[in-house]
């Protein structure tokens, strides 16, 4: 493993427990086995570190999602989106590091002044948020998901399913034991004919 993947990854470990502002270098340096000044011949500030993490969990989590859709049919959009969802909450729970870092707040600041940090944030939600879409937009076409704005329907399911993730990630509440009514939930939300079980 090369020095500059051993310092993302001591980083993303860091970063993830403590946050951005509570880890300093030298921790990384003591972690990696690396002198304080060679990390910034590979970064050249604590800042770059973090985009470039930011960068590693977006790479990651596009090779996650192209898995996902490669090893799986469904014979319908609502299938395919219970299993989004189902996919979105295991995902959550094999990777719960890179889900910390991205419920930290700093990530957030840092996008505020910083457009590539903003391009990797958005990056990272859009895939998931397009990978609801997916399953919705089929699930119109087969008849059985009702028509609704595909969009913003993803944005608000995505948003619903990241805050149970929230739950879990913060210790307070097992997103696992909230499977079924989330799905319910869905179910409920966008099922042509809801009667018809």
């Amino acid at each position: 493993m090369s020095k500059k993947i051993e310092i993302l990854e001591a980083a993303t470990h860091l970063f993830a427990a403590k946050g951005f502002k509570e880890t300093s270098m030298a921790e990384v340096a003591a972690i990696t086995g690396t002198v304080g000044s060679n990390i910034f011949y590979h970064y050249k500030t604590k800042e770059d570190i973090l985009l470039a993490v930011l960068k590693s969990i977006k790479d990651e989590l596009l090779l996650e999602i192209e898995t996902f859709l490669g090893e799986r049919r469904f014979p319908n959009g609502l299938e395919m989106l219970e299993g989004t969802v189902a996919f979105y909450l295991n995902l959550s729970g094999d990777k719960q590091e890179l889900f910390m870092l991205l419920h930290h707040r700093f990530p957030y600041e840092l996008a505020a002044v910083n457009s590539t940090c903003r391009e990797h944030l958005e990056a990272i939600y859009t895939c998931f948020i397009d990978l609801f879409e997916k399953a919705i937009c089929l699930g119109q076409e087969d008849g059985s998901i009702v028509e609704t704005s595909a969009r913003k329907t993803a944005m608000v399911l995505f948003a619903m399913i990241d805050g149970v993730v929230r739950f879990n990630t913060y210790n307070l509440y097992e997103a696992g034991a909230l499977y079924d009514e989330v799905l319910a939930t869905c179910r409920r939300m966008l099922k042509a004919n809801p009667s018809k079980e």
